[in-house]
C-alpha cells in the first residue's frame, strides 16, 4: 500500500491526499514533519513534505508525486490523454506554483503565525502575485477547471495555492486577487465544496494544534 508522509496542515501534502482520495486509492498517512535531522533526510533529501513511500522507495517534490501517481496507479484519470494536453496542464501547475504559490509563502509567517514579514519581501510579493495571478488569466481555461472540462492535477495545485494566496492578499497586501477574477473565485467554491475536501478540511482542523504548538516550540 502507498504511504503518504507530511501533516495535514500542509497544502502540498493536501494537493497528494486528494489526488489519491479522488483515484480512490488505498493509502496510509504518516506523520512526518521533515526538516534537517539525519532520519528525515534519509525519507526527504530535501527535509520537505510531502514524500511518497512506494514498494521501491521514497519519493518527494508533489508535481513528481502526482505525475508517479498518475502514471501507475489506476482510478480517475488526472490528466488527459493527448501529450500536448498533459504537457498545458503541467504547465498550468507549474505556472500556478512559481507564480502564486511560492511568491505567497514568502508573507505566510505574518499571515498565519503572527510574525512580522519585511517590507521588502511583502513588495517583492505583491508584484510577482500579480504577475501570477495575470499569468493565470490568460493561460487558464477555467471551463469550469484550471485546464477545461475534467479535474486535474492543476486543479489540485489551484484549490491549495490560490486560496493562501488569496489570503496573504487581504490580510498583508491589501489586495483582493480575485475581484477581477470570477472564473478562478467560481472554481475555488466549486473546489471547496469537493466531496473529499470535507475529509481533507476536517483532518487540516484536527491537526492545526499539534502544528502550531510545533511552532511555537521551534522544534521540527
Amino acid at each position: 500500500m502507498l504511504k503518504l508522509h507530511g501533516f495535514s496542515v500542509s497544502n502540498y501534502y493536501n494537493m497528494v491526499k486528494l489526488a489519491l482520495l479522488e483515484k480512490g486509492l488505498p493509502f496510509e498517512e504518516v506523520t512526518f514533519y521533515g526538516g534537517q535531522a539525519p532520519k528525515a533526510l534519509e525519507v526527504s533529501p530535501r527535509g520537505k513534505v510531502p514524500v511518497l513511500e512506494t514498494e521501491h522507495g521514497f519519493i518527494s517534490e508533489t508535481s513528481v508525486i502526482l505525475d508517479y501517481i498518475e502514471q501507475t496507479q489506476g482510478g480517475k484519470a488526472l490528466l488527459p490523454t493527448e501529450p500536448f494536453e498533459q504537457a498545458k496542464v503541467r504547465e498550468l501547475l507549474k505556472e500556478i506554483e512559481l507564480y502564486i504559490e511560492l511568491p505567497a509563502r514568502t508573507c505566510y509567517a505574518e499571515s498565519f503565525f503572527g510574525m512580522a514579514v519585511e517590507p521588502l519581501i511583502k513588495e517583492r510579493a505583491r508584484a510577482d502575485l500579480l504577475a501570477g495571478f495575470a499569468t493565470l488569466k490568460r493561460n487558464g481555461r477555467f471551463a469550469p477547471y484550471v485546464a477545461g472540462e475534467q479535474l486535474t492535477i492543476a486543479d489540485l495545485m489551484f484549490c491549495f495555492s490560490v486560496d493562501l494566496a488569496y489570503a496573504v492578499g487581504k490580510k498583508v497586501l491589501n489586495l483582493d486577487f480575485l475581484a477581477d477574477f470570477p472564473e478562478a473565485k467560481a472554481l475555488l467554491e466549486k473546489m471547496r465544496e469537493h466531496p473529499h475536501m470535507a475529509r481533507i478540511l476536517a483532518d487540516k482542523e484536527a491537526a492545526m494544534p499539534a502544528f502550531m504548538e510545533m511552532i511555537r516550540s521551534g522544534k521540527r
